[in-house]
């Protein structure tokens, strides 16, 4: 499990379809607005 760097719910890494790779990490999402808001600005998320 991984925690969603947005709303810091518990996403399955298995099963998400809702994912992206920042400087060689990749992040899961529970949905695609979690994951267009880190698209926007992943340094803002990605150190959380």
């Amino acid at each position: 499990m991984q925690r969603d760097p947005i709303c810091r719910m518990m996403v399955d890494e298995r099963s998400a379809t809702q994912k992206s790779v920042h400087e060689g990490k990749t992040f899961y999402f529970c949905s695609s607005g979690c994951k267009a808001t880190f698209d926007k600005d992943p340094r803002r998320y990605a150190h959380s």
